[in-house]
């Protein structure tokens, strides 16, 4: 970390801005129910949920009107569970105002990447996901999200639950 960044991080004041990066796995509910925990008696603490629904590609669906029909029911449901998290941050004394909610749908290859790119663009001080649960010969094939996001976060402290 150079001096020009903890010049900007000390800039910040004392808000806190966490990016709770969330799907509707039990894993990023132990997460929400962590933060709640930890960081809900803080009143300096702005959380930003994220949920990230991949785009799938045109040839994934027979009709552009299925595509479309999948990610609107998709964003339904997420906007559901979205609603039940906010809740939870809600009834552990985060305020209203300090809470924001963010479906992002989008094309892209990493969720882990997605995950960075929003935080680099919200200058989040933390970065809360919850762990997939996956087996070590899963994730050398399939790759973890986690596990990317700890090894390439920038200007920021991760923490993920499990």
């Amino acid at each position: 970390m150079n001096e020009a960044t903890l010049t900007e991080l000390v800039g910040r004041g004392d808000e806190r801005h966490l990016l709770l990066a969330v799907d509707e796995s039990a894993n990023s509910r132990r997460a929400v129910m962590y933060v709640a925990d930890f960081f809900g008696s803080y009143r300096d603490v702005f959380v930003s949920l994220l949920t990230i629904i991949q785009e799938p590609s045109e040839d994934y669906f027979p009709t552009e009107e299925k595509r479309r029909r999948w990610l609107e029911d998709k964003r339904q449901a997420m906007a559901g569970v979205l609603e039940e998290y906010r809740r939870i941050l809600l009834d552990a004394g985060i305020t209203e105002e300090r809470v924001a909610a963010n479906i992002s749908v989008r094309p892209c290859v990493s969720i882990g990447d997605a995950i960075l790119e929003e935080q680099e663009k919200l200058r989040c001080c933390i970065v809360v996901v919850g762990r997939r649960g996956i087996s070590h010969d899963e994730e050398f094939i399939f790759g973890s999200t986690s596990n990317k996001i700890l090894h390439h976060a920038h200007n920021c402290a991760v923490m993920v639950i499990e």
